[in-house]
């Protein structure tokens, strides 16, 4: 991380330099100064032109920064005119006009956004603006356009080749430590005596990805317990005076938490790899492991229901009237079964979230598990079910390619005998 902050340092004292040069010419409101910063050729200039951007960026409010991208949109948009010349010379018959043609045809913003990157500090400033964006989408779908071209080059700048795998431990520096303990989605850790329980315990591993763009700030992460067997409770795991289990005699590895740590990062998948990777430096350590699983959340079991069940079969649907009266039914797991295997995301997949991303990886959906999670968390998103993926390294491939052509949701024969017809 060192080497990433030196030439921060080098950059910033640049761009410093850049400032200096346009003194008083430097244009004065943000539409003309992206248009400048796409036109000009001075690197130090534009290094401070990007730089003065984002600063002026972060001091706007919600409704400016709206009209912000906005402007991105309606203004550095596809140059029309230039892409319907080339296009009329290829179809005239230049075959050497076709490469150009794409290069035409990129909207003006991918540009701006790639300058933007520049500055100092650029990919983190830009990762934050995409957040804003992101969340200014909820009530504009009109700004999609200006997402897709962030989503482009995040793809690009944030691809396997650029991520490196550390694992987080006890000896990792403290101001990394706490942004794992702020950073946790999925089961809060409670302060450090938690964290130290998941870090620095001989059956427990954390490891992250980071990127150099970002220096110590993790993209991603995932807590491991190894187990002798499949579990099916997350108390037990996070239990402060749990037994532990002797590494030799492991079979297990269970990957109970994952969390992503850039929301500005939301649709960039390399959580895939994290996985695969983390798989293969297990089984270097603990060569005994045979299983590696998770377990996994319901997040959307309970909010389905609840606005489906006068769909349901009676026996489902009374069944979510007794959960929701507090008891806990053992048709729970039929209704777990129901939601996973027959519903269908409006783009295709299944309907839970956590489900898309396990069963997109190649995972199979294994098990089923009543009463496994008793956090309020757990009981309001799904009444305290959780589920275990099972990632089978001989059959990932073969899963994923069914999941992603045609939508299967593979799951092991006990699960699909819970899809009862009453």
């Amino acid at each position: 991380m060192r080497a990433t902050n030196v030439f921060n340092d080098l950059v910033g004292r640049v761009a410093d330099r850049g400032r200096n040069l346009m003194g008083t010419t430097a244009p004065r409101n943000m539409a003309q100064m992206c248009d400048t910063l796409l036109t000009g050729k001075g690197e130090a200039t534009g290094l401070a032109l990007a730089r003065a951007i984002f600063d002026r960026y972060d001091g706007m409010g919600l409704a400016d920064r709206h009209a912000f991208f906005t402007m991105l949109r309606d203004r550095f948009g596809v140059d029309r005119a230039r892409t319907e010349t080339v296009l009329k010379q290829w179809q005239d018959g230049d075959e050497t006009k076709l490469r150009d043609l794409h290069t035409a045809s990129e909207p003006r913003s991918q540009e701006l956004i790639r300058r933007l990157n520049r500055a100092p500090g650029g990919t983190r400033r830009l990762v934050a603006m995409r957040h804003d964006l992101l969340q200014l989408m909820d009530d504009d779908r009109t700004l999609t356009p200006l997402d897709a071209d962030f989503r482009h080059l995040f793809g690009s700048w944030f691809n396997r080749g650029f991520l490196e795998l550390q694992r987080i431990d006890w000896h990792t520096p403290a101001n990394v430590l706490e942004k794992i303990i702020r950073y946790e989605a999925v089961h809060e850790i409670s302060g450090w005596d938690d964290l130290r329980r998941r870090v620095a315990a001989p059956d427990r591993r954390l490891y992250a990805f980071f990127h150099p763009a970002l220096g110590d700030d993790p993209l991603i992460f995932v807590e491991v317990a190894l187990t002798a067997d499949i579990p099916g409770d997350i108390g037990g795991i996070l239990a402060a005076d749990r037994a532990m289990t002797d590494t030799a005699k492991a079979q297990t590895a269970v990957f109970y938490s994952i969390s992503n740590c850039q929301a500005g990062l939301r649709g960039i998948s390399f959580g895939n790899f994290l996985i695969k990777q983390v798989v293969e430096e297990l089984g270097r350590e603990w060569p005994n492991l045979t299983t590696f699983v998770t377990l996994s959340p319901v997040p959307g079991l309970r909010r389905w229901a609840l606005a489906h069940r006068d769909e349901l079969p009676k026996y489902l649907s009374d069944t979510v009237a007794a959960a929701e009266d507090g008891s806990r039914p053992v048709a729970l797991s039929d209704l777990t079964a129901h939601y996973m295997l027959t519903s269908r995301h409006p783009r295709g997949g299944a309907t839970d979230p956590v489900a898309r991303f396990h069963l997109g990886n190649g995972a199979r959906l294994e098990r089923i598990n009543r009463d496994a999670d008793a956090s309020a968390n757990g009981q309001t998103a799904s009444w305290g079910v959780m589920v275990n993926y099972l990632y089978d390294l001989d059959t990932i491939e073969r899963n994923h390619e069914a999941y992603s052509t045609m939508g299967e949701i593979i799951a092991a024969p006990p699960v699909r005998r819970l899809l009862k017809t009453r």
